[in-house]
Formats: C-alpha cells, structure tokens, sequence
C-alpha cells in the first residue's frame, strides 16, 4: 500500500524579544520553552535561517541531548522542521542521547555542516529545571559571536516556521529511516547511531588502550570510582571504562541518564558531587572523577579526596602530553586558556616554548585556535578541557601508567547566583570605574601581614589572532606584583533567572609543603580584597556566595 508524502506546512508566528544566545545557546527555565506557544519552533526556525539556503538545502546536520526532561518532545520538532527547511540527513544519537563531545566528533568525521545539542549543561533539569538549545558549526565547535548575533536577528523578525507535523521517527531503533516529502525529489533521511561508538573510535586513536587496561585489570591496579551524574556520560562511562577498559562494573555509578539528574545539579563540583567527595574521602579509592550532564565539564578527585583544580589539571595535562601516542606522532602546538583560568599553563607553556593564548571564556575561542594548528590542548576553569573532558580523564589515566605529577596554583572561584540583573550590573560598572582610574594601579592592600601591590587592572578584551575579530568586556582582572590575580566576571551560562557573578582568586605557591593547605585559608586575604572592593555583599544583600569552587 502506498502512502503520501508528507505534508510541509508553513506556520504563522510571532518575534520573542529574549532569543539572543548567551556564552554557549540559549537557556531558559524549562516551562518558557515547553509553555510558550511556538518559543521552541522560532528559535528552531531562527537557527536553521541562520545557515544559507545554498547551504542548507540536502546538508547533513547531528542532533543529541543529555537526556534532561523535554529533550525527547524537542528532537521531534527539530527533525520536523529540520526535513521542512530542507536539510536531507539528521544524524541523532540513540534515545537522543549524544554528549556535546561525541556531537563535536560526529560533525567533524561526516562533514556535517553543524550540530543541535539539547542541554543546559550543569544546570538542573526536570519540569522545574532549565533547558538549552547549542548550535555547533562544522568545525565541530560552539557557534562564533556572528553566527550567535545572524540567528538573534533573524529571531526579531521572524513571522512564520515551516515544519511537517506528521513525520514522526523512532529514536529507539538504530539505522536508517527515510521519508517521503511533498515538493521534495529526495527523501529525507534520519540515521540513528550508537551513542557512544564513534566517539570510542576516536579515543582509541589517541590513547594507549592496552597500557591503561593493564593498569586497570593489573596486579596493582588503582580503585577508582567514577560519578556519571546521571547525565549522558553515563553510557560512555559503561562502554569503555568498564566494557572496553576493563575497570569493574562497580567503579561507575549514577549511569543512567535520568530526566532530572537524580533531582540534584549535575554540576561536577565539590559543592554538587557530594557523594563522590565524601566516598573519596573515606580512603577507599585512589581516583575519582565526575562529569557533567552533557559531558563538557568534569572533576577530579585523589586520593582521601584531593581535590584537582582544574586549572592544574590542564596544567598537567600539558607538561605530560609525551604519554600519549597521537601527540608523540604529531607533536604539541602550543596551548590556550580562558581568562578565568590561572596561569599554571602558562608556565607549563614557558617551559616547553610553545604559545600560550589567552581568551575570553567560551569554547568558540578555542575553535579558531585550534583549527588553524595553533593550539593542542586549552582549557578552561569551569573544568572543560579539549578536547574533551573524557579525553583529560583518559589522560590522567595514562599519567598513572607512567607517573605521578603536580602543577599547582592555589585558586578559589565564588559564585553569586540568581542575583538582580541590574544590580550585578551596576556593580560591575562602578567596579570597573575603581579598578580603570589611573591611581589604582599603584594601590598597596595590606590584609594582615601581606601586602599587595597592583601591577595591572582592565577589562579584559580579546583580539582572536587567526580572523582579527575583538571581544570586548569579557571580565575586570587585577594583577599584582607577585602574579597574584583577582578576576570578576558576569556568567552568561544561567538559565534566566537572575544574573551570576564569579570571583576567581589566585596566587601561585612554590613550596610543595605547602600545597596541601586549605585553599581558601591560603587565599583569605586575596578574597578579603575582592569583597571590600567590590561591596558585593552589601549591593546584593547576600551573605555570601551560593557555590565555592
């Protein structure tokens, strides 16, 4: 029995005003884009304009999510109007699912001109949570600052979205699905993949797999304990820690992705992932790690539940990159950090001669870079490292194979969450007043029996080295004359309710006696500073910060 083609129906609507993406897409509470008639379909409709129709007629796009609530009923709008704007292939994840990692990977090996990842990253999920919509371009990274600024204004203007609200598709069957559309002379065509086996693929191109499961299935073999969040790492945690890798089954927990996390925020910090700290701390293991929900983020945790700053994990990453076969075959290229992130890799960069860039906070910098043979590997505090934070879990697993190492900057980071969008911002305007006048720069803090003196004050601003663009306003940095660093910094990661500012302190400790101090004792005078100067408390009427990281 033959069937009709699917209809293709043009849909009449309405501009929103609060579609432009922040740092990394665009993320609201969950009820605006499930409540709000059409939100989903414009700002759907407003990324697949943004992309020429030369382009975009017959491409090849990726889909994925990290599994949080919404993210099903979503991916059947996008294929609907995916096969409607004339895209000829969507390659998605099975159930969905795709960690922002494997999406970056699948672009890049199909020659995909861009990828939908469905995620909020480490916010929380759930009817009550938040939900988020990436666009990756065909490098396999994050959307630059001009594609973000095409989708905001064709977002302002938009007055109708084309969808086929009949096509309805299986995420649950792996393999190839085609449907026939009116007008259209080729079928449409949605592939299902294994979530994880490409992305597998390409780990095993880089890392020694023998060497790290004769580590994890030795005689001496470390306990390790490993936190998926139950976000979407969970099922690569499974398949190649455990099934490839050889660790036992019970070295992973929280593997199953889950609408809600689990009802707590899947936010691999020491504030979050409590019950990997504390499991840590009992001395049972000697590694632990933690990712987020959509695996862009992770955490790392010694033994009794030391706690690897991230800042230091890249650090180490980099002095140690001689352990891994694909950078002994083709070689380093230098490295790159965000702003926020200490200045441990610029030593490790010092010592080896190779390039240090610093960038604005954001993954799209780092595309740039790295396409065009000028970095290796970057990072960023917020525990994101390229290329992928399995990739810094796998490396630390091959650091073990062949030794122990330490980089170490003491860094405290404060976040001041959901506060008055107008208050976070005139606090930052009279801060970046303070810091810009001429005298400040010779200004002494005496907190205690330290004395700072300061070196350096700005708003930091970028200059991209491979395409000229500038990004300006990316955070206010004071540098003393010992290197030591105070950053604030308004996040655009939020979920939209209120505004968050960071405050990041750091000071670099040479004596290795020294690095198992408490960090915030070490760094109390430095965050002393930050509070007088800034009177974030008595502007905000908070007490102190929600998260200390």
């Amino acid at each position: 029995m033959e069937t009709s083609p699917i209809p293709v129906v043009t849909v009449q609507t309405a501009p929103f005003e609060d579609q432009r993406p922040g740092t990394n897409g665009l993320r609201r509470k969950t009820a605006v884009f499930e409540g709000k008639k059409n939100y989903l379909q414009n700002y759907i409709q407003s990324v697949l304009s943004s992309i020429d129709l030369r382009d975009r007629q017959g491409c090849t796009m990726v889909v994925g999510s990290d599994g949080r609530y919404f993210s099903r009923a979503a991916i059947e709008v996008i294929v609907q109007m995916a096969a409607a704007n004339g895209i000829g292939r969507l390659v998605i994840g099975h159930s969905g699912l795709l960690s922002t990692p494997a999406v970056s990977c699948i672009i890049r090996k199909i020659k995909a001109i861009g990828g939908i990842i469905l995620t909020a990253s480490h916010n929380p999920g759930g009817p009550g949570g938040d939900f988020g919509i990436k666009f990756n371009v065909a490098n396999g990274g994050p959307s630059p600052d001009t594609v973000m600024e095409r989708i905001y204004q064709v977002s302002r203007t938009l007055e109708e979205y084309a969808i086929c609200p009949d096509l309805r598709i299986d995420l649950s069957r792996l393999g190839r699905q085609e449907f026939d559309l009116e007008n259209k002379f080729k079928p449409f065509r949605v592939e299902i993949v294994d979530t994880v086996e490409v992305y597998l693929q390409m780990l095993r191109n880089i890392f020694d797999f023998t060497a790290i499961k004769s580590l994890l299935t030795g005689p001496d073999q470390p306990k390790i304990h490993i936190d998926a969040m139950n976000g979407v790492m969970g099922p690569y945690v499974r398949r190649i820690l455990c099934d490839e890798l050889g660790a036992p089954a019970n070295s992973a927990v929280n593997c199953v992705p889950l609408e809600d996390f689990g009802g707590r925020p899947p936010e691999p910090n020491l504030t979050y992932a409590t019950s990997l700290v504390e499991s840590m701390k009992g001395g049972d293991f000697g590694f632990g790690a933690a990712f987020d929900a959509d695996g862009d983020r992770y955490m790392i945790l010694g033994e009794n539940g030391f706690f690897v700053n991230p800042s230091d994990s890249v650090a180490i990453m980099g002095a140690n990159l001689s352990t891994i076969p694909y950078f002994r075959q083709y070689g380093v290229k230098g490295f790159a950090r965000s702003m926020a992130t200490s200045a441990a890799l610029d030593r490790v960069a010092k010592a080896m001669k190779l390039a240090l860039y610093e960038t604005p906070t954001g993954w799209r910098y780092f595309g740039n870079l790295m396409d065009s043979g000028r970095c290796s590997v970057c990072g960023e505090e917020s525990f994101g490292t390229a290329n992928s934070p399995f990739s810094a879990f796998m490396t630390s697993l091959s650091l073990m194979c062949v030794h122990k190492s330490c980089v170490h900057l003491m860094i405290v980071r404060f976040d001041y969450e959901g506060l008055d969008p107008r208050a976070a911002f005139y606090l930052m305007r009279d801060l970046e007043a303070v810091i810009s006048d001429k005298a400040f720069t010779s200004q002494k803090f005496a907190v205690g029996d330290h004395m700072y003196s300061v070196e350096k004050a700005d708003n930091f601003e970028y200059i991209d080295p491979v395409d000229g663009t500038v990004a300006r306003n990316q955070g206010l940095r004071i540098i003393f004359n010992d290197a030591s660093r105070l950053v604030f910094r308004m996040s655009g990661s939020g979920g939209g309710m209120g505004t968050t500012i960071r405050i990041y302190a750091e000071s670099f400790e040479r004596d290795p006696e020294r690095h198992n101090r408490e960090t915030q004792v070490v760094l109390g005078p430095l965050i002393a500073i930050a509070l007088k100067i800034s009177n974030i408390h008595e502007r905000t009427g908070r007490r102190g910060p929600n998260v200390i990281t």
